[in-house]
């Protein structure tokens, strides 16, 4: 799509904020197989992005392409029932275009989900991992471009991509609720097909922990634009490489996604008591 992403942030949200109301104070975008958090929002108000002028839509498995607003654990959120992808066709820019609408939405700080494969052996499918950082082998970048300085920065720092305040906040919340948290490193490809057993192992050699097709793109936009962000990985499926290494099927990720989703959503209800 052409365009200044400034102008393009400026008509989505004029083509939705008669239907929002009052301002959000967290933007969330749910991962594959995550999207049942959208079902506990109160009071929703849910717009399918093709309603949203200048908006990507979504056609990946186990997203709806939904924003979802209204009220989540006592908390007024945005959600995005669904994200965007490269391996969809749609560029840095494009994927990036949501994170922007959500800042202008009021959000302050964003939360990032998605469905990981285990590089390390130590995570185990239907877990979920807190991102400390991340490794982009996507070979795309949403600054990439003329420099917008309205959006931010032309060289947003990225060492603390990942908010230490918020990490350190999850993991109080995790264990208030009787939740299981990991620790790792999300090492984010360009996609769709998953990745070879040697990539898996040169992946984790690098020091990721995680394997997935998403998140860094709305992270660095998220940094250029300000917002801090949490990030959180669903265990999807077992990806060290090895000798032993199991063929993946859609299914299988959709479904550890959704039982490491229940887990997601036990955390964020006590985090947002508590933050």
């Amino acid at each position: 799509m052409t365009g200044s992403q400034a102008a393009r942030v400026a008509a989505a949200h004029a083509s939705i904020r008669d239907r929002i109301g009052a301002p959000v104070e967290a933007g969330i975008i749910l991962g594959s197989g995550l999207g049942g958090l959208a079902e506990r929002v109160e009071e929703p108000t849910a717009i399918p992005y093709g309603e949203i002028a200048g908006f990507p839509v979504s056609t990946a498995p186990g997203h709806a392409g939904r924003l979802v607003t209204g009220r989540l654990f006592g908390r007024r959120v945005a959600l995005m029932q669904g994200r965007l992808h490269l391996y969809e066709g749609w560029s840095a820019r494009d994927i990036a275009l949501p994170v922007y609408l959500l800042a202008r939405l009021g959000a302050a700080r964003l939360i990032v989900t998605n469905a990981a494969g285990a590089l390390d052996p130590a995570l185990a499918p239907g877990e979920v991992m807190l991102i400390e950082d991340h490794l982009n082998f996507t070979g795309a970048n949403p600054l990439t471009g003329p420099d917008e300085p309205d959006l931010g920065p032309r060289f947003p720092d990225l060492s603390r991509a990942y908010e230490p305040a918020l990490r350190e906040a999850a993991l109080r919340a995790a264990a208030a609720a009787g939740v299981t948290l990991r620790r790792g490193i999300y090492a984010a490809v360009a996609g769709p097909s998953l990745e070879t057993s040697a990539e898996r192992r040169f992946l984790r050699a690098a020091g990721g922990s995680a394997v997935g097709m998403s998140t860094v793109i709305e992270v660095i936009a998220a940094a250029h634009a300000g917002l801090p962000v949490l990030g959180l990985s669903a265990i999807s499926n077992a990806a060290a490489g090895g000798p032993d290494q199991a063929p993946d099927s859609i299914e299988e990720i959709l479904a550890n996604a959704a039982t490491a989703g229940e887990a997601i959503a036990a955390l964020l209800q006590r985090l947002f008591a508590e933050a």
